[in-house]
């Protein structure tokens, strides 16, 4: 961790927002449900983001917590942040060889698959975004440039006309993977202003990282939960789906 570090004034109604969000906290692990519209980190260090709120929990030396992995701004849900350097080198490991367990939630509309489940391999690549934003990714042929595996495991659990509630796991961590790959399969998320019809669709991106399931330092594995956002469950219900499916 970062030592003899001025720590960063944050504000008193701050601290306790992200002290609100815990889901799970011991001495090497924290773990939040983010919410949706809350950025994981901010180029520059400037801004409220998650990353900025961990000084919250900054020791009188400057050591403080440290991410391993991150979620979209418009993602909410579960997310872990290492207390020690030796927690973050062991998390940071599980997430680089893929033995991480992810499950998200997504609302989708479109085209929907007939099967209720399957595996999406598309391989994406990272191109200059039209919509706002820096970068998105696209599909990519087989040997193309750039092309990087992707796979995620989906399964539908609920439809009702052309909207439907999917539980997606995905095995590769691409930027935007689960967001590419449903708007791949004809039925992109809720919401989603670069890969479907944004604020005409849903105010905001509805996916949420549900669960996660990680070795914790200590060697016992760690399964972490976040309850679905109000706004999701709402929504679920408008549009005839189910939110408990599953």
């Amino acid at each position: 961790m970062t030592r003899n570090r001025p720590i960063p004034h944050v504000k008193p109604e701050d601290a306790a927002f992200i002290r609100s969000l815990l889901i799970h906290e011991d001495d090497k692990v924290l773990a939040f449900n983010k919410p949706p519209g809350l950025a994981v980190q901010i180029a520059g260090g400037r801004g409220k983001s998650l990353d900025f709120l961990l000084w919250t929990f900054a020791k009188s030396n400057g050591k403080r917590p440290r991410l391993v992995h991150r979620i979209d701004s418009g993602t909410s849900g579960v997310l872990i942040v290492a207390r020690t350097q030796p927690a973050a080198a062991h998390l940071s490991e599980q997430f680089a060889q893929r033995r991480t367990q992810k499950t998200y939630l997504a609302l989708v509309s479109g085209a929907l698959p007939e099967a209720d489940a399957g595996t999406i391999e598309t391989p994406l690549r990272k191109v200059p975004s039209d919509r706002g934003g820096r970068e998105k990714m696209v599909p990519a042929g087989e040997g193309q440039k750039g092309a990087l595996t992707a796979e995620t495991h989906w399964r539908v659990l609920s439809r009702h006309g052309v909207h439907a509630l999917v539980e997606a796991k995905p095995v590769t961590g691409r930027m935007h993977q689960i967001r590419a790959h449903m708007a791949a399969l004809g039925c992109p998320i809720l919401g989603d202003r670069i890969y479907g019809s944004g604020k005409l669709s849903a105010p905001r991106l509805m996916l949420h990282a549900a669960r996660l399931v990680i070795a914790h330092p200590d060697g016992e594995t760690l399964t972490l939960s976040a309850p679905l956002p109000e706004d999701f469950e709402s929504l679920a219900v408008t549009l005839g789906l189910n939110s408990q499916a599953g």
